[in-house]
């Protein structure tokens, strides 16, 4: 049924023309005997496009479609959309106008991505109103072409790419975009005073396995529709891809931070020993430590600069992070940790002197497990890249128990998007990590870098008031040794190495005072 304006239970009033599906006077959907179609009966087209909703019908569809062979659609190989450039996908925009809840009291509105470029995939979005689903069907006059390629305006795709949030984020008045949902099961968010870096997804298969990566799609969308007033919005995706299925929840709350509860339910098609729960994706081209390497006129370019992981015994890791010559995977043991993330703690303009791209700005984002995840490890991939386009940094929560074929696994989880983690502690706190060659010789020194080294009886005066110890597993440590830097007030450690016949080292320096560790635990992987 095609309508002209939106029901003011359903989106917004608008001028142009948007496809929504309708079933019976009373909105409940039926199958041929007259009973509520479930995700476990087989459900036509048309009953598919409006449905009763719930979480736990979200559950029956994704088990069942765990028990069928895996189908992916995707765009006809024949079709236009896919000869659209970067450039010529630029050229396509959603018409405002057309903005769902627009014309409604409501703190959240929705565009719509068009398919093609990258995005081959078609996804389904559907609106939940009152426990009822009703897709949002495909349609192009929601979209602006510019002439050049008005001849996309006649492909059929089947479905959008994709779909992003806007919300009064920065100031009252004001909707601005906070979240994407856009491309296999990758999505990204940020917070109030941040821009868009790094990105997340909604599993990790097979990252940096000689068998070659496994990216699930998120290909359906449930959007409920918020409250008046409402400060938060949920968001329901069924995954799918050749090993596993999935029914993801996101409660959704922006703010300072945005904050995104996740609850996830999967059910694998087959074994999975290599995967990775609550996947962060990153950029880090260079900074201090690389920056020889780069014949550019910035100080550093990284969407983050290191990962951090608050143990379950409370000690806090930082690991700065390395765009290698080759690839690397570094793994981090633990049982249940309270938390990790990809943070982004530069924050000076000087830091990158980038005035477009404004790295200084951009978000971290901290994982917090809800329950108990078990045993398992942080696992941080690097892949070496020669430019910013592209994420080369990969981080996840690999647990040691497999997830078996027919059997369901679920776990939650909280994430902080935001310009810090949320424990994150204000002494001791790793703000810079710098390496050059000693002036008198081959040796390599670090030069590490610890937040308000004030508070440090005796810093200023006892060169012995804190302790350096550093570890290394391979070469040996010449030196290691500290100061209050009086400029900034960082108490820094100085660490010589000598590695000369070396080609990679694991490094660990801890500080401590009367024998009890101060501030965070430095740990480093060095390469020639």
């Amino acid at each position: 049924m095609v309508i002209d304006l939106f029901p003011r239970d359903w989106g917004t009033a608008i001028p142009i023309t948007l496809l929504l599906s309708f079933a019976t006077p009373a909105f409940a959907q039926t199958n041929e005997a007259g009973n509520l179609a479930t995700a476990a009966q087989p459900v036509t087209e048309a009953e598919r496009v409006t449905h009763a909703f719930s979480r736990s019908w979200l559950l029956e569809r994704a088990q069942a479609l765990s028990g069928q062979e895996f189908d992916l659609q995707v765009i006809d190989q024949n079709s236009r959309l896919n000869e659209l450039g970067y450039d010529d996908y630029r050229r396509i925009s959603f018409d405002p106008y057309a903005a769902i809840w627009a014309r409604q009291d409501r703190n959240f509105t929705i565009d719509l991505f068009h398919p093609g470029f990258l995005y081959t995939t078609p996804v389904t979005i559907n609106l939940v109103v009152g426990g009822i689903s009703r897709r949002v069907l495909y349609n192009t006059d929601i979209f602006r072409y510019d002439d050049d390629i008005a001849d996309v305006r006649n492909e059929d795709a089947q479905g959008y790419s994709g779909f992003r949030v806007y919300h009064p984020i920065n100031v009252p008045d004001r909707f601005e975009e906070f979240l994407v949902f856009q491309g296999a099961s990758y999505f990204r968010s940020t917070a109030k005073d941040q821009f868009y870096g790094l990105s997340a997804r909604g599993l990790a298969i097979n990252t940096a396995r000689p068998q070659g990566e496994e990216f699930p799609y998120f290909t359906d969308f449930w959007i409920e529709r918020p409250e008046v007033g409402a400060d938060r919005i949920v968001v329901h995706a069924l995954l799918n891809s050749p090993s596993v299925t999935g029914a993801y929840s996101f409660e959704i709350n922006p703010g300072d931070s945005t904050v995104i509860d996740v609850e996830a339910t999967l059910f694998p098609r087959q074994d999975l020993t290599h995967f990775g729960f609550a996947p962060l994706t990153s950029m880090f081209l260079f900074d201090p430590t690389n920056r020889s390497r780069f014949d550019d006129y910035r100080n550093s370019v990284h969407d983050s600069d290191g990962l951090q992981i608050m143990m379950n015994n409370g000690e806090q890791i930082w690991r700065p992070l390395a765009n290698p010559q080759r690839l690397q995977v570094s793994s981090f043991q633990s049982s249940s940790p309270k938390g990790f993330g990809l943070m982004q703690r530069h924050r000076s303009f000087e830091d990158f002197n980038d005035s477009e791209a404004r790295y200084d700005r951009r978000t971290s984002l901290w994982i917090e497990p809800q329950g108990d995840w078990g045993s398992g490890h942080v696992e941080l991939v690097e892949i070496p890249t020669a430019q910013e386009v592209h994420d080369n940094i990969v981080a996840y929560w690999q647990p040691d128990a497999p997830l078996l074929a027919d059997s369901s696994h679920t776990f939650q989880y909280r994430m902080h998007w935001g310009p810090a983690a949320p424990y994150e502690v204000n002494d001791g706190k790793i703000v810079d990590t710098r390496k050059g060659k000693a002036m008198d010789g081959d040796d390599v020194v670090f030069v590490i870098d610890y937040s308000n080294g004030r508070s440090i009886p005796g810093a200023a005066t006892d060169p012995e008031a804190v302790e350096v110890r550093a570890e290394t597993s391979a070469g040996t440590v010449v030196a290691a040794n500290g100061v209050l830097v009086e400029a900034t007030g960082n108490y820094r450690a100085y660490v010589r190495l000598n590695l000369a016949r070396e080609d990679l080292a694991e490094l660990r320096v801890t500080l401590h005072i009367d024998d009890e560790q101060w501030g965070e635990t430095w740990i480093y992987r060095w390469t020639r």
